[in-house]
């Protein structure tokens, strides 16, 4: 688990959807629905965020959705996505895909529908929209060197007669956002009629695009084609985290919340790494399933979980990250050698988290038994009878911290050492504890407030100290909590005991 603190601010993640919900753009898509597309048969993605996030394991689906959002517009043709091929397409003739778009420019007032199929052996769109289109396929991170357009650099017969210029302040300053590193003495220059080639320095040493990074080259490109482009444009990416860092994929979905911010841009990107999806709300990611859609901030790992694709007996669905963290703390200390047995997976959100268990119980061709947790303050009813319990309390940071502070004076030393503190700060400990408890208004960042007033502590060790403590206090909740649990895996074990 990492941690992570996003440099786009809540008011402005709002405020996007916001501007969506009321439809404040000129060109916007809104939704497509997929009928017949190759494992779909009728689901519809809606774009709630400007920045849109397609995630799923290979051959779930995302690179259909983004390229069905491509093909509703003019300057994308449809055969870039899916060309139809003489041998093994049958299929194709009953696809249809149908749209839901903003266009101020053809009506003020409402959306606007289109749609395309597949017919008589051809795409057919009829009075298509017209949009800004950025493209950026997996090709963009093939290394400079092996591209064609660079190959007569190569030659020593070439000859330059181009001009070096800096690059745009804009692109520099948003590239060294991205990358952490500076490009001031980065250039580019023409080298034919639409060709452009880079040139990289420090100030003492110059190399050519050749010697770039491909993510470092990719970068660049994006944001200067991203920058030039006009406003309301739609920017699609595939696999975005190719060829970068995990800092600078989260920076790169940042910058691309900062453009829908600054240009009225909407980005749709495909991708297989959870940093990408740190920065982004749960409105703005879809999975992609076997033909499926599911909305929400899934992380990658979870959807094997939710595809099926999993190797132990039990899982778990549970709210966030904490809730998480506690379920893991218990099962650990009750299950020992049992442990590896059961997978607790946070799925942001109460209604997710009882929606993708009830899925996933009710899916026959997964054999793992799945549980629900919800927090004690969610609004979701509790389901006994479809394995739907809720965790002990009202809020679940704020349960743990008070009931350890019911016996602080007896568990302080403990605390304290737990908290990687040493046993003469055992009051510096109590007092930090009491003041954040009188002064937090967010239950969600108890531990953190208070690990910074005992030393920076790190959250994490704070929180592991609270969970063990709460854990040892509360032996009849712990076990009556995770009885369900313990008894699926004797059932599983006394089942592959009977096949053997």
């Amino acid at each position: 688990m990492h941690s992570y603190m996003s440099e786009i601010r809540q008011s402005t993640v709002t405020a996007l959807l916001e501007k969506v919900r009321r439809h404040n753009y000129g060109k916007y898509l809104l939704q497509a629905r997929l009928e017949h597309v190759r494992a779909f048969r009728g689901p519809t993605v809606t774009f709630e965020f400007p920045v849109t996030a397609l995630i799923g394991p290979n051959g779930g689906g995302k690179s259909t959705v983004l390229g069905a959002a491509a093909c509703a517009y003019r300057d994308i043709r449809p055969g870039i996505f899916f060309p139809k091929s003489a041998i093994g397409d049958d299929s194709m003739a009953d696809w249809v895909i149908e749209y839901a778009a903003i266009d101020k420019s053809i009506n003020p007032e409402a959306d606007i529908r289109r749609g395309c199929r597949f017919r008589q052996m051809r795409w057919k769109r009829n009075d298509v929209l017209m949009r800004p289109i950025l493209y950026f396929s997996i090709e963009r991170t093939v290394p400079a060197g092996e591209k064609p357009c660079f190959k007569k650099l190569m030659r020593s017969t070439y000859q330059h007669t181009g001009v070096q210029r800096d690059l745009d302040v804009t692109v520099a300053e948003q590239v060294e956002k991205i990358l952490g590193k500076s490009v001031s003495q980065f250039h580019v220059t023409d080298i034919g009629t639409s060709d452009s080639f880079h040139i990289g320095g420090d100030g003492t040493v110059e190399y050519s695009e050749f010697h770039f990074g491909a993510g470092e080259s990719s970068v660049i490109r994006m944001v200067s084609a991203i920058e030039t482009t006009a406003e309301n444009a739609l920017i699609l990416v595939e696999e975005i985290e190719n060829g970068l860092h995990p800092v600078a994929i989260r920076r790169l979905v940042e910058y691309f919340v900062d453009v829908a911010q600054r240009r009225s841009s909407q980005v749709i990107f495909t991708t297989h790494s959870d940093y990408a999806l740190d920065p982004l709300p749960a409105q703005a990611i879809w999975a992609a399933i076997d033909g499926t859609v599911q909305q929400g901030k899934l992380s990658v790992e979870t959807l094997r979980a939710v595809s099926g694709r999993i190797d132990t007996k039990v899982v778990v669905f549970v709210e966030d990250n904490f809730a998480k963290c506690w379920l893991d703390c218990i099962l650990r200390e009750r299950l020992r050698r049992n442990f590896d047995q059961v997978e607790v997976y946070a799925v942001s959100g109460n209604g997710n988290a009882k929606r993708i268990h009830n899925g996933h119980r009710d899916n026959p061709a997964i054999q793992s038994v799945s549980f629900c947790y919800l927090d004690g303050d969610s609004q979701q009813i509790e389901d006994i009878a479809r394995s739907v319990y809720r965790m002990p309390g009202s809020q679940p940071e704020a349960t743990v911290v008070e009931n350890v502070c019911q016996h602080l004076d007896d568990d302080l030393a403990i605390l304290t050492v737990s908290c990687q503190r040493p046993p003469e700060a055992q009051e510096i400990v109590r007092e930090a504890v009491n003041r954040v408890r009188s002064t937090n208004r967010d239950p969600h960042l108890l531990f953190n407030q208070i690990g910074i007033e005992i030393g920076f502590v790190s959250e994490i060790i704070v929180r592991g100290a609270f969970l063990a403590i709460w854990m040892r206090r509360n032996g009849a909740i712990v076990d009556a909590l995770i009885a369900p649990i313990c008894e699926a895996i004797e059932d599983a074990e006394q089942e592959d005991a009977g096949e053997a």
